[in-house]
Parts: C-alpha cells; sequence; structure tokens
C-alpha cells in the first residue's frame, strides 16, 4: 500500500513539469469561470453561498450537488480524457485513480472554493440586482 501512494505522489509530481504541464492551468481557469457564472447567478436568484448551502441545507443537497455537477462536469471529463492520454504517453500505462483524482482537483476543487466566495463578495458589493424572492 506503501508503494501504490509513493508511485500517486510521484507520477502527480511529474504532471507538474512534463508534458502537457498548461492543463494543469487552463483546468482550474475553466473551472473557475463556470463557478464565477453559477455564482453571480445565485446572487440573481437570491440563494446563499454554494457550499454553504450544501453542507447546511440537507433538503437541498442533492438537488445542489446535481446542479453544481451539471456545471463541472464537462471540465471533468475533459481532466479525466487529457490525463488518460498524458499517462499513456508518458507512463505507458493507465491509472484509473490517478485519472479520477486529478480530474477533480483540477475540477471539482476549485469549483466549489470559488463558487461561494465570489457569491458572497459579489452580494456584498451589490454588483448584480437580485431577482429572487428577497426583492
Amino acid at each position: 500500500m506503501e508503494e501504490l501512494f509513493a508511485r500517486i505522489w510521484e507520477n502527480l509530481a511529474d504532471r507538474v513539469s512534463g508534458p502537457m504541464w498548461f492543463r494543469l492551468v487552463m483546468q482550474p481557469v475553466m473551472a473557475s469561470i463556470f463557478a464565477v457564472r453559477d455564482a453571480l447567478g445565485d446572487v440573481r436568484e437570491g440563494k446563499p453561498a454554494y457550499f454553504w448551502a450544501v453542507i447546511t441545507h440537507r433538503n437541498q443537497r442533492l438537488e445542489l450537488l446535481k446542479e453544481g455537477w451539471a456545471s463541472v462536469a464537462k471540465i471533468f471529463l475533459m481532466a479525466m480524457i487529457i490525463d488518460a492520454v498524458y499517462q499513456w504517453i508518458v507512463q505507458k500505462w493507465i491509472y484509473p485513480v490517478e485519472i479520477a483524482l486529478v480530474a477533480f482537483l483540477l475540477a471539482v476543487v476549485p469549483y466549489v472554493l470559488i463558487r461561494g466566495p465570489v457569491n458572497r463578495i459579489v452580494s456584498y458589493l451589490g454588483f448584480v440586482k437580485v431577482q429572487g424572492p428577497e426583492q
């Protein structure tokens, strides 16, 4: 098991300087763009910050997770495909756990980390007019 984690860590570190490294920048940027778009929509509809709502609104959790997944799914799938190509070219083998981990780190994590704070900042500054029930 220790060898597995060592291989995964080494392979993840190799991605930073290896071929196709630019995707490590572009995919989080794309996830962030989708997160900002969705956060602005949340503000217009008078919704709370995304991650906070997922944690605190049990009755809406499944709906919120489906909504978030619908936004980030394309980026997640693209990250998986690109990482599989990278692995095939560089490592001559495909490691599915690494593919899922890299896709999660490049797509889901930035989306979740950006959407809520942008919602809070835009709400606080009043850049977007609320069209929801709080009007």
